[in-house]
């Protein structure tokens, strides 16, 4: 009788831990909220970060910033099609998926560089790792410094062969630049006050 109950709250409690992974968090300009809705023994988004932090040295609000401002903390976040005739559905634009919005090429290379083969896209932990890495090598191949929000972001969006060739995109994408340092620095007021 008793192995039977134990079972019963084992199954529920994994099945809520399994849920709690597959939900995109509802506040995503409070990384408080965010980390508080992602705190599970399993897949905590917190502890991920801040592991990211220590081994690569990009501080926790620029690496959410930048999954926030790729896959608002999608975990399937994917392009938009292209239209066939105008009006079906058709190919993704790229192969960028997941939290990341990592492409083919770039995440095989991740995977290859730090061993990490059985890495998702689709796996927060993963993805904010792959993050870390991409960040690290841009402040390693550019001398970007590692806080510096905007240009991380730009070599980010844009690549290292256009960042590399001194491409630092249009209006638009320097817009989206300005606006994940923006949310870097929020991110980082807000885990101050939180207590992150």
């Amino acid at each position: 009788m008793r192995r039977s109950s134990f079972s019963k709250i084992v199954a529920v409690g994994v099945l809520l831990a399994l849920s709690a992974c597959a939900t995109a968090p509802s506040h995503i300009n409070n990384v408080c909220a965010v980390f508080d809705q992602n705190d599970g023994w399993f897949d905590n988004w917190q502890s991920a970060a801040e592991r990211t932090q220590q081994k690569y040295g990009i501080p926790v609000p620029v690496l959410m910033a930048t999954v926030r401002k790729e896959s608002g903390f999608k975990s399937n976040a994917r392009p938009p099609r292209t239209k066939l005739l105008g009006f079906i559905p058709w190919k993704h634009v790229s192969s960028a998926t997941g939290f990341s919005q990592a492409l083919d090429g770039t995440w095989s290379q991740y995977q290859r560089e730090t061993g990490n083969w059985a890495a998702r896209r689709t796996k927060f932990a993963d993805a904010v790792d792959f993050v870390g890495w991409y960040h690290s090598k841009t402040a390693e191949t550019y001398g970007v410094a590692r806080n510096d929000t905007y240009n991380l972001y730009l070599a980010y969006y844009l690549g290292w062969t256009a960042y590399g060739r001194g491409n630092r995109g249009d209006a638009g994408v320097q817009g989206y630049a300005r606006a994940t340092d923006k949310m870097a620095r929020d991110y980082d007021a807000q885990l101050r006050q939180c207590g992150g």
